[in-house]
């Protein structure tokens, strides 16, 4: 049990996730959504229709805030914050000449992520004839040396601008456009899944807030 844990704490899948700022905001919603319901719903010190009410209201307002993420919020940032930097922030830095977009860069940085040669050159070739997306037909020569390559190079400036703008997105997103969706959705949902009433809604409200 111990060494799966250490295998799990130390595995490069749990460090590409630490390190992607999407992944995380993912992840940290995600074991929200799961963990603050359930808490609230172990808590003997609430009535059972209090308990029911506060933990669908935390479940939907998690949800719907991973949802807008997810959907809008990250392709948004994403892409904006590539072709910001790419056309203004770092026009003259190595780097960004050479992808079109934040889609060809993503798909290049993952092929660079493959610590052999010969898996990178395969996986290459399988996609020249198989992918439809034809990102393999906008790599440049210099591109294709460079994973044909021991250590290719990553361009960190780019993958910075990239996680530069998924964390202004987060900020943002989260902070401001995400809870008002929220707001707007969770009252809606929680009458139609009969655990508010316009007259129950301030009863448990108030339990909730004499708990607190």
């Amino acid at each position: 049990m111990i060494g799966a844990v250490k295998n799990f704490l130390t595995s490069s899948q749990l460090a590409s996730i630490a390190q992607n700022t999407t992944q995380s905001v993912a992840v940290e919603t995600t074991l929200k959504s799961i963990g603050r319901p359930g808490f609230i719903l172990i808590d003997n010190d609430i009535d059972s229709d209090t308990k029911q009410y506060a933990a669908a209201k935390e479940f939907l307002y998690q949800a719907t805030c991973l949802a807008v993420y997810m959907a809008l919020i990250v392709p948004v940032f994403k892409k904006g914050g590539f072709k910001l930097a790419k056309k203004y922030i770092f026009k003259d830095t190595e780097g960004f000449q050479h992808f079109k977009d934040v889609k060809e860069y993503m798909h290049y940085r993952k092929l660079t992520d493959n610590p052999s040669v010969n898996n990178r050159l395969k996986t290459l070739e399988k996609e020249r004839l198989t992918d439809k997306t034809k990102i393999k037909d906008k790599y440049n020569e210099t591109l294709q040396a460079e994973l044909a390559k021991e250590k290719p190079e990553k361009f960190a400036y780019v993958k910075g601008a990239v996680e530069l703008s998924n964390i202004i997105g987060s900020v943002l997103g989260l902070a401001i456009l995400a809870p008002q969706v929220s707001h707007a959705f969770i009252h809606p949902a929680l009458r139609f899944l009969g655990l508010e009433q316009k007259d129950k809604k301030a009863q448990l409200t108030s339990k909730l807030n004499t708990k607190a």
